[in-house]
């Protein structure tokens, strides 16, 4: 019996039908989440439907938040969002952990330059004085989740590229410098469109926005340390601010 038969044999809506079976297969794992659904002419000869009723189908499965549809890219099974909470104390890896995600690192460059007067003012530093700028990506399940470019004045952390390379954690480098712990002192937070770097590596498309994070990080003694500007995937994330 085809499903246009048993759906007539049921009378439930062929449209709802298809609905149901693509979200079954959703549900089980058969596509797996930010995976991209067969084109429309495909489903639709699987179902032996025309397109009017496939698309009604995704339809309800986008109302419903299974499924997201981008223009001119297809249809993609939503992905799990991650709750990752703003607070005094902010730590990638040690966030995802306490959501039983698995926290991974990967080094994308490194450079010393001259501190801009918005860096340096973060910095409290003066402008000009020399600067490590750290590029990195954040994965979560092995998932592209965060890019992040990292400011530290050079004249107190000189050599924190090679311990970011060796302990391949940024907590774990300002712990080989003297930092056992630091403080989140402000966070701004805000939403732009990715360029096309960024979009390749978060694997995103570049019509879809970004978050973006910038933020001062000081020791115990109020002093600054870090100045970072991190573009998060929002349809992988939603930031939570704690009191």
């Amino acid at each position: 019996m085809t499903l246009v038969e048993s759906t007539r044999a049921r009378g439930q809506a062929i449209w709802a039908q298809i609905a149901q079976t693509l979200q079954d297969e959703i549900t089980s794992g058969v596509v797996k989440p930010g995976e991209q659904l067969p084109p429309e002419a495909d489903l639709a000869a699987r179902f032996r439907v025309n397109r009017h009723t496939l698309r009604r189908a995704v339809a309800a499965l986008a109302e419903a938040g299974a499924v997201r549809v981008e223009q001119g890219r297809g249809t993609f099974v939503a992905e799990d969002v991650i709750d990752y909470a703003l607070g005094q104390r902010t730590r990638m890896s040690e966030n995802l952990r306490k959501l039983d995600r698995t926290p991974g690192s990967t080094f994308l460059r490194a450079a010393e330059m001259p501190a801009p007067v918005r860096i340096a003012r973060s910095l409290n530093i003066r402008a000009g004085r020399p600067v490590i700028q750290l590029e990195t990506l954040s994965h979560a399940d092995g998932r592209p989740l965060c890019l992040g470019s990292n400011y530290f004045p050079k004249a107190r952390f000189d050599g924190i590229i090679e311990d970011y390379r060796r302990l391949g954690s940024i907590t774990k480098a300002l712990a080989s410098r003297g930092i056992d712990d630091y403080f989140r002192k402000v966070t701004r937070i805000m939403a732009q469109m990715p360029d096309a770097g960024d979009a390749r590596l978060l694997q995103q498309p570049r019509n879809q926005p970004v978050l973006v994070t910038e933020s001062i990080d000081v020791d115990p003694a109020g002093t600054p340390i870090g100045f970072g500007i991190a573009r998060f995937a929002a349809a992988r994330i939603q930031l939570v601010v704690e009191n």
